[in-house]
């Protein structure tokens, strides 16, 4: 498998409702259906980033409610693990009330992993003769471990099922930017098919968010009073934020990922459909950059984490989705496409992630804003000089330098976020 196969396979694929709720949801249905029995109890821990992402963000098929811990409790009494990040779609109102009760009579509980670092969700399940544990690590659908009253249910050389050979991460943080562009220039008909099924599953999700009250409704309102003015800018960061809304506020509906992020995968995807039919483009030229957006995400993740302490809508999909509007409009143009790198970097360098919410489509437009400036202007040659803050002298310099941001400089805003989104929790009782 090549290395653009192996990104798209393991980072780029649909997932109805946040990637870090649903993946407490997948590990809990993969446990039960090992159980054979009733659930009785639930035990989930997570670690902080997917702690902060399932806070506040609606989980789809839950009767409106929010949270890591209902996700799981869904997970756990579907028990179909063959539908991976698509499974609520199974939820029945019978499931949704059994869930419910589960999680309001105390029979799941919920803990953070604060000293984890890398993604980590352990579902602990017990019925009334068996047990079983679940466990996902590194990536969102790869099985670390499965166990039944104690004993592996995995032969000692199978990370288990949907194995993710996790190795290609390593090989990307070693290719130079010239090797990911020219990732692009090798995709099958299977790749363009799969391309194009994530722009039609992106837009259906922005159509849905145009009657959701959020942000892309105040941009509109905003156009109609004067304040906006309706250009390439506006409609772009408005489409994205449509789907944004909609998706973080549980509509019913599958995104395409992009790094693992369903918002993320908004963002690469729509902003470069977007401006690139603006522009009167032809598709396959749009959908290479859609592959080189989906390679630049993955590259930069690499150096900042899967859940990294900056927003990676903002940071990782704004380069990449900067790296595929100069990819467009001038093909491998490494000095143009390291200048728009800068500038997203310059500008929206250390903006933090807080958690999903419906709140992230205020961070996708400021991402889509910055990526569409950055790249203009470095397609006319303007853009940070390597003197300039974190700038580096090469642009993979420039993304090492955020990764050593993100893990190094900024080692205690996860935890001061997570203080404060426990003390949140404490003083409203909810989890």
């Amino acid at each position: 498998m090549n290395l653009y196969k192996q990104i798209t396979a393991h980072e780029v694929y649909p997932a109805l409702g946040c990637t870090e709720p649903i993946a407490c949801a997948y590990a809990a249905t993969i446990a039960a259906a090992e159980l054979g029995e009733p659930v009785e109890t639930l035990s989930l821990a997570v670690d902080g980033g997917t702690y902060k992402n399932g806070a506040a963000v609606t989980v789809p098929h839950s009767g409106g409610r929010k949270g890591n811990l209902i996700a799981a409790a869904l997970g756990a009494l579907l028990a179909v693990p063959d539908a991976k990040l698509q499974l609520l779609s199974r939820v029945t109102e019978a499931v949704r009330a059994e869930a419910a009760r589960l999680v309001d009579s105390g029979a799941c509980s919920m803990t953070c992993l604060d000293d984890e670092a890398g993604f980590r969700v352990e579902v602990d399940l017990a019925s009334a003769s068996h047990k079983t544990r679940c466990v996902l690590a590194d990536a969102h659908t790869h099985l670390s471990v499965l166990e039944k009253d104690g004993v592996s249910l995995l032969a000692p050389d199978e990370s288990g099922a949907d194995t993710a050979d996790l190795a290609y991460r390593d090989r990307l943080k070693t290719l130079a930017f010239t090797d990911l562009l020219a990732l692009a220039e090798g995709l099958d008909a299977d790749d363009i098919a799969f391309l194009i099924e994530g722009v039609e599953m992106n837009m259906a999700m922005a159509r849905r968010g145009l009657s959701v009250e959020g942000t892309a409704s105040q941009l509109l309102r905003m156009k109609e009073d004067g304040f906006l003015a309706d250009d390439m800018f506006f409609r772009t960061k408005n489409r994205v934020a449509a789907a944004v809304d909609a998706r973080m506020t549980g509509v019913d509906q599958p995104v395409m990922t992009s790094g693992g992020s369903g918002n993320q995968g908004i963002v690469a995807t729509l902003t470069l459909h977007g401006v690139g039919v603006e522009m009167g483009l032809p598709e396959e030229t749009i959908l290479k950059s859609i592959a080189v957006a989906h390679t630049v995400n993955a590259y930069v993740k690499s150096f900042t984490g899967e859940l990294a302490v900056i927003c990676g809508c903002a940071m990782a999909a704004g380069i990449a989705a900067a790296a595929g509007i100069v990819y467009q409009q001038a093909g491998a143009d490494l000095k143009k496409i390291t200048l728009a790198v800068n500038n997203v970097i310059g500008d929206l360098g250390g903006l933090i992630c807080d958690g999903a919410k419906p709140g992230c489509a205020l961070k996708t437009i400021t991402s889509v804003d910055a990526a569409l400036r950055s790249s203009l202007m470095a397609l006319k040659g303007y853009g940070l000089a390597d003197d300039e803050g974190v700038v580096g002298h090469t642009v993979e310099d420039s993304i090492r330098n955020l990764g050593r941001i993100t893990l190094e400089g900024m080692f205690h805003v996860d935890p001061t976020v997570l203080d404060i989104l426990h003390k949140k929790v404490g003083k409203s009782g909810k989890a």
